[in-house]
């Protein structure tokens, strides 16, 4: 005679909860497999994208991982995911106006941006290697615009001095730079 075994109970979301903390390997995907798509509702009305909507979840969903033995059970489950879902959802949006993205729409762009930060480097490192009065005038006059009499005054020296030493540093970096 065969023999099947029994209904399987549905355990509680509490259920779930206490089991991944005691050590159950599958619990805790039991447990978001029921709220997930809610939760990625959720995220993906708070963040207006589903590129950060998808991050704020796997963000949430690790929070609730690790702080899931500090759960108090005052609260249902649900709302306590929701709530670190909502959270991860305000740390990322925090995050983007604190470091906004410019979107690259040409290939062409990036490689020109890239050309541009990697003379900016050559430059900077060869001025870098310029006695320091001669940089100093350089920088005044060609960089930040000013005529050799505002250099002059700026830097406590005479005009003469500064035309000189713009010389002899543009000189100087011609020949590092070639």
């Amino acid at each position: 005679m065969l023999s099947f075994p029994g209904p399987t109970i549905a355990r509680s979301d509490a259920e779930l909860l206490i089991a991944h903390v005691a050590g159950d390997r599958y619990a805790f995907e039991e447990l978001i497999g029921r709220h997930r798509l809610r939760l990625y509702r959720l995220a993906r009305r708070k963040t207006r994208s589903p590129e950060d909507a998808a991050d704020a979840m796997q963000d949430a969903m690790l929070a609730a991982h690790r702080g899931a033995a500090s759960f108090r059970h005052d609260a249902a489950v649900g709302s306590w995911l929701h709530r670190i879902v909502v959270n991860a959802c305000l740390d990322r949006l925090r995050r983007t106006v604190a470091q906004p993205t410019i979107e690259l729409t040409d290939s062409e762009a990036v490689g020109d941006r890239t050309a541009q930060v990697d003379t900016m480097l050559v430059v900077r490192r060869a001025l870098m290697r310029l006695p320091a009065e001669q940089r100093a005038a350089l920088l005044a006059v060609d960089m930040h615009g000013y005529s050799v009499a505002d250099a002059a005054v700026l830097l406590g020296i005479a005009e003469g001095t500064v035309k000189s030493r713009c010389a002899r540093g543009r000189a100087r970096l011609i020949g590092l730079l070639c």
